[in-house]
């Protein structure tokens, strides 16, 4: 009986996270560029139990007679997915999407002192003022700057009007004229299945020595005569969410049945012990 309820318990524990993982997807089915996260189950070990009475085989067979028991269940993977969601207009300016499915914004993210380039799908761009209150950087939502052909874009402050091109190129109106400042620099991915969640949005790669590909064989920037970029319109969330409360009913079930076991269970061995 101990054996019928570890296998349960190890498998509840289990199907929490995916529910876990569901209810995320749940909450983020209106941010901007999300990616929805898939749960995928593999079985624990099984062990083979043989018969006492070694019947004989069946004609045929290659395997034993006996019992295979397993150990429960386990996630064996987790995986994002990467596909465009729907494009909705807006009338900011600085609200971009790319139009193209594996394209990324590289981010300059600091962390705890530490810059590092992240990367998102999510284009609700704004300006926020620098340390010299006549330069605008632009930056995302959470205030982590957005990444040019040198470094973070900036720009004068006092301009007109701002403009997005196709191919990322920004443009800003002074007195009647415009001028060019910088270029959104957009990526793609080469292989984007060695992208991690970072959470925010975000994705990174891991270490390139463990992965066993150079940053190159991962990611390419993109040539500027590109037309990716569509400025006034956002991404949304790429969530199923008919499809994410089907898959919350089904886990629920799982773990509601896996709950009955160990009653059950428990309860098979309090009427053995009452046997006199």
């Amino acid at each position: 009986m101990t054996r019928i309820m570890t296998e349960a318990a190890v498998t509840m524990n289990q199907l929490q996270q995916k529910l876990d993982i569901i209810g995320h997807n749940l909450a983020n089915s209106q941010t901007t560029g999300y990616k929805s996260r898939q749960a995928e189950f593999s079985s624990l070990l099984f062990q083979q139990m043989n018969n006492m009475t070694a019947p004989r085989n069946a004609e045929g067979r290659l395997t034993p007679d006996g019992i295979r028991i397993g150990s429960g269940a386990k996630i064996g993977t987790t995986h994002s997915d990467l596909s465009i969601g729907s494009i909705k207009e807006t009338d900011r300016v600085l609200d971009t999407v790319l139009l193209e499915e594996d394209y990324y914004y590289p981010i300059q993210v600091n962390n705890q002192g530490i810059t590092e380039t992240h990367f998102t799908r999510d284009g609700a761009f704004y300006l926020h003022p620098t340390e010299n209150a006549s330069i605008l950087r632009l930056v995302t939502k959470d205030g982590h700057a957005v990444t040019g052909l040198t470094g973070p874009i900036e720009l004068e402050d006092g301009f007109e009007d701002i403009s997005i091109r196709p191919n990322g190129a920004i443009y800003v109106t002074r007195k009647g004229e415009e001028q060019y400042v910088d270029r959104l620099t957009v990526v793609r991915a080469i292989r984007p299945h060695l992208f991690e969640a970072k959470g925010n949005n975000f994705f990174a790669i891991p270490n390139v020595d463990e992965l066993g590909h150079s940053l190159e064989e991962i990611i390419q920037e993109v040539d500027s005569d590109m037309n990716l970029v569509q400025s006034r319109a956002l991404e949304q969330a790429n969530v199923d969410v008919a499809k994410q409360m089907t898959d919350l009913m089904m886990t629920q079930r799982s773990y509601q049945m896996n709950a009955r076991t160990i009653t059950m269970a428990d309860q098979m061995m309090g009427l053995v012990n009452q046997i006199r």
